[in-house]
């Protein structure tokens, strides 16, 4: 077999420069299930995994750590891989023989898991938590439970429960500390007692003891008296991120990671919210083992009560502009990644990405979140906090910084350029001059983003030396670096329903003709037949200038007619053009 090439980080690996590693590499992505290509209905397009990783044109990402992925480039069964594969397979027996009590089907079922796992074993392509979906998805489909661990998740739960209210938590989190830690200002007091209680609740949060088993409050109060292992990182790092030096509060996702430990991640989001940062908290959207799903509240009554406060959104499209409402009209949401699985960016839903896109700051929990983030040497577009318990009880946790690369277009960025635009049209119209805009083809033609541009820009040139006394808002001209599809769309909706537009105008084929012919160029089949109804976000644009023109009647639409635009779906995320032209 043809040698595949040495790398020391995951970053490394590039399609387009080996063809033996970029079939490798393809048979990894369509064996796991995660090629967009293959199936775009599944997984993350390239933009919306660019959501959340740091990646460049044709550098390969892979939901997993650089060891795992070394171990499954030497395409051969180590054995250190072949127990990550035997520690899966031991979790899907497990899962069997405990819910399952007919003895024909607990035997059909494992014999069909076990075809399935020779198979890896002889291949070693597959990640071993991909297998575990695999053997999950069989267990499911052969059986009527649809969440096998529901009762003890629930019993988890109490037991936390049982926990917060007792007498030896309560003396725990409220001790008071040895010192006033140097204070000077009421204020650093306030944040040091703010730390303090944080460290104390992250602490708890990991310490699994105190759901799995029932414990008396005082074998409690000698455990809680261990938990308090962080070192002087965690000060310094949430300091740095939540101290009084910030102005600004926080967006923060958090990723929970089991049951029972959920119950201390919601005081620890209260404590976040009360310090006045808003947190997202993403559940598993159906079954995986431990993990608390985003429909378990309806079945037990402890979480219900913890997320008592909690706003849920389950639309797992949700667009931008829906999501940054939701954002500034509740501190505290819950989403679904979408998943049921270990975290796997390529699976995660539309609303997760969008989600990570909008925070600040990612808190992840757990070794398994550790893993998958930490472990991985790509940078990722936003801080990442990694904590976890290991299997010796100390505790770990660590700070990966975002991709200094990465440019963080903000929600208020966005409201200031949207608001520096409308302040000149108000003062062109105070002016007596008309405004006008000019929705036009940008990014709707795949492979044209460049040409659409100079189509759009020698039209609107010409416009202006045609139309005296008019202000003609041409999109192309307010484009800046680090913007996609999402945020020019939240920027140009804040503009449109301004009410200070007189005459809207939509491209036509005629404007397109008259373009090339300006630049001295033959209309090429591309673009033969193309307007503004072509385009996916002139088709969104229609529907705001409908909706505009119901409250100011007096706005003029010209261009092709209404009916022609709504054939239209919506974007790809992170895209400029079509979704269905994208599955095409």
């Amino acid at each position: 077999m043809t040698t595949l090439p040495q790398f020391d980080s995951a970053t490394e690996l590039f399609f387009g420069n080996d063809p033996y590693l970029d079939a490798w590499l393809l048979y990894f992505y369509t064996e796991n299930n995660i090629e967009y290509a293959v199936k775009p209905d599944l997984n993350a397009s390239p933009e919306q995994i660019r959501f959340m990783v740091d990646i460049d044109p044709n550098q390969v990402f892979a939901p997993c750590s650089d060891w795992m992925l070394k171990n499954l480039l030497g395409t051969e069964l180590t054995p250190s891989l072949l127990e990550e594969y035997r520690f899966e397979w031991r979790m899907l027996v497990r899962l069997v023989r405990d819910n399952i009590d007919d003895k024909y089907t607990r035997k059909k079922i494992l014999s069909l898991s076990r075809h399935k796992f020779r198979d890896v074993l002889a291949s070693t392509f597959l990640i071993p938590s991909r297998l575990l979906k695999q053997l999950v998805t069989i267990f499911l489909s052969q059986c009527a439970i649809e969440d096998p661990m529901r009762e003890e998740k629930r019993l988890m739960n109490k037991r936390a429960n049982d926990f917060i209210y007792s007498q030896a938590f309560n003396s725990y989190l409220s001790a008071c500390p040895s010192s006033t830690f140097g204070c000077q200002r009421i204020q650093d007091l306030r944040w040091a007692l703010d730390i303090l209680e944080l460290k104390r609740l992250f602490g708890l949060s990991v310490c699994s003891t105190i759901w799995d088993t029932e414990m008396n409050n005082l074998d409690a109060q000698r455990f809680c008296a261990e938990t308090n292992g962080f070192d002087t990182n965690f000060d310094n790092v949430f300091r740095s991120l939540l101290g009084n030096q910030v102005v600004d509060p926080l967006r923060i996702l958090f990723l929970p990671d089991t049951s029972g430990g959920i119950m201390f991640d919601l005081l620890i989001i209260k404590s976040l919210l009360r310090q006045g940062h808003k947190v997202i908290l993403a559940l598993k959207e159906s079954f995986y083992f431990e993990a608390p799903t985003f429909w378990d509240r309806e079945y037990d009554p402890f979480l219900a009560m913890g997320l008592g406060e909690a706003v849920f959104l389950a639309d797992n499209e949700v667009s931008k502009n829906k999501l940054l409402r939701t954002l500034r009209e509740n501190s505290f949401v819950v989403i679904s990644d979408g998943t049921r699985e270990r975290l796997n960016l390529y699976r995660t839903s539309v609303t997760f990405a969008r989600s990570w896109k909008e925070s600040d700051l990612i808190i992840a929990k757990g070794s398994r979140n550790y893993r998958r983030l930490l472990l991985n040497t790509h940078a990722f577009t936003r801080d990442i906090i990694a904590y976890y318990r290991t299997s010796e009880g100390s505790l770990e946790f660590q700070f990966k910084k975002r991709s200094p690369r990465v440019l963080k277009i903000t929600e208020k960025q966005i409201l200031a350029k949207a608001e520096k635009i409308m302040s000149v049209m108000r003062r062109k119209r105070s002016e007596g001059e008309l405004v006008m805009f000019y929705s036009a083809i940008i990014g709707s033609v795949p492979g044209q983003l460049k040409m659409a541009k100079r189509v759009l820009n020698t039209f609107v040139s010409y416009l202006r030396t045609k139309l005296s006394g008019a202000l003609i808002i041409n999109p192309a001209e307010h484009f800046e670096v680090g913007m996609d599809g999402d945020d020019l769309m939240y920027l140009w909706e804040k503009v449109q329903r301004s009410g200070l537009i007189d005459v809207w105008r939509f491209q036509t084929v005629t404007d397109i003709e008259k373009s090339f012919e300006l630049m001295g160029e033959s209309v090429p089949p591309v673009w033969t037949g193309k307007d503004a109804t072509f385009s996916t976000g002139c088709t969104k644009e229609m529907h705001i200038a409908l909706d505009v023109q119901q409250k100011h009647p007096e706005l003029q639409i010209i261009g092709p007619s209404p009916e022609k635009f709504f054939r239209r779906r919506d974007y790809g995320i992170g895209k400029y053009f079509d979704s269905s032209l994208d599955k095409a």
